[in-house]
């Protein structure tokens, strides 16, 4: 057996022994099932957010942004991101995953600490793992805890935050969080993926809501969510963006957006303040309401459009995620170790283009399946 045999067979070993505990991934496609997956939460994706400078635009950006990717376009859009969000400057990623990478693997070093909520993404951890910072860990959501770790942390204290957590839906208490901060002298990250568009009277976001602006160091805000498109956005001050420009890996070393991106970019952000956020609540509402009469079924405490179904067992969780698609809907499982072992789950996700008929039907099939 050749050396490309041999680790072929390793590698569909582990695959199988992801398969037993029930943690295999495949890539599914519904077209033509009922939305109650995708993060497009007003149904930007669906539109194309085309515009008609595309077509005289080139194809593709040709290197780097600090070699030929660079342009006007790139620049005046970073700009209304950073108007639109109340900050002074921001810098465009490619993905959501390598603005958290390029951010948090540069921002501190040996001797400094990241204290994080245990909850925050993977891409965040990715990149506190690529520093040379120290990493502690505070219990989810809870201000004391935050606190706490504090008192043990060294050097620069970085503290990481989601402002809407992806899995659960809940909201982190920036203005505590943000407080505790300022009295312990620690700079403060959010990533507000699941929060641009979704809150803030023109959906700037939660730090803008709150007016904490100048009490967060840096915001990431991503495309591929309420805006429906590509890429991601640190916010923050002009000498973070100068210095993320000079030390992100991920920033320097990556072919630049090609120039269309920027023009939809902009399309969605003129579209955000006019996005129907309060069908969106009134249906994450209705959601709860509807849930409240069904028995035996453990659904997540949220009032975001982030909603979801606690079942502990990946076989379980499949099941039922394989029987909702079966009746039309796509919903997916979330198994570890995306989640903990034992907060397996279905994750639903509510959008302002669902309607309270398909929210019905998809209760309806929801309590079926657990009376059976």
């Amino acid at each position: 057996m050749s050396a490309n045999q041999q680790f072929n067979a390793y590698l569909q070993q582990k695959l199988d022994e992801k398969k037993t505990a029930g943690n295999l991934r495949v890539l599914v496609f519904a077209d033509d099932k009922i939305d109650f997956s995708s993060n497009d939460y007003f149904g930007f994706a669906k539109s194309g957010l085309l515009h008609a400078e595309q077509q005289t635009l080139p194809s593709g950006s040709t290197g780097s942004r600090s070699i030929t990717g660079n342009s006007a376009l790139a620049e005046a859009t970073e700009q209304l991101i950073a108007d639109f969000h109340g900050r002074e400057a921001a810098l465009i990623f490619n993905t959501g995953y390598m603005a958290n990478v390029g951010l948090y693997s540069c921002i501190a070093g040996k001797g400094d600490t990241f204290i994080s909520d245990e909850y925050i993404h993977a891409s965040m951890i990715d990149g506190m793992r690529l520093s040379y910072a120290n990493r502690l860990r505070f219990r989810h959501n809870d201000v004391a805890d935050l606190e706490k770790k504090l008192g043990h942390a060294t050097g620069n204290k970085i503290v990481a935050v989601e402002s809407v957590y992806s899995m659960d839906g809940d909201e982190a208490p920036l203005q505590a969080i943000a407080a505790i901060c300022k009295k312990n002298n620690a700079l403060l990250m959010v990533d507000e993926a699941h929060a641009t568009g979704v809150y803030g009277d023109k959906g700037d976001g939660l730090v803008a809501k709150y007016g904490l602006q100048n009490e967060v160091f840096a915001v990431v805000h991503t495309f591929g969510k309420a805006l429906g498109l590509h890429g991601a956005v640190v916010t923050g001050s002009t000498v973070l963006r100068n210095f993320l420009l000079n030390q992100a890996r991920s920033f320097i070393f990556t072919t630049a957006l090609p120039p269309h991106n920027y023009l939809q970019i902009q399309k969605a952000y003129s579209l955000l303040p006019r996005a129907n956020r309060q069908k969106l609540y009134q249906l994450v509402e209705y959601f709860r309401q509807k849930i409240s009469a069904v028995q035996s079924i453990r659904f997540i405490n949220s009032h975001s459009p982030i909603q979801g179904i606690l079942v502990g067992d990946s076989f379980k969780t499949k099941a039922l995620a394989g029987h909702l698609f079966e009746q039309g809907f796509f919903v997916r499982p979330i198994v570890a170790p995306t989640v903990p072992a034992g907060k397996e789950r279905i994750r639903i996700c509510l959008h302002s283009f669902n309607t309270e008929a398909q929210i019905d039907a998809l209760i309806t099939a929801i309590a079926f399946y657990n009376r059976v």
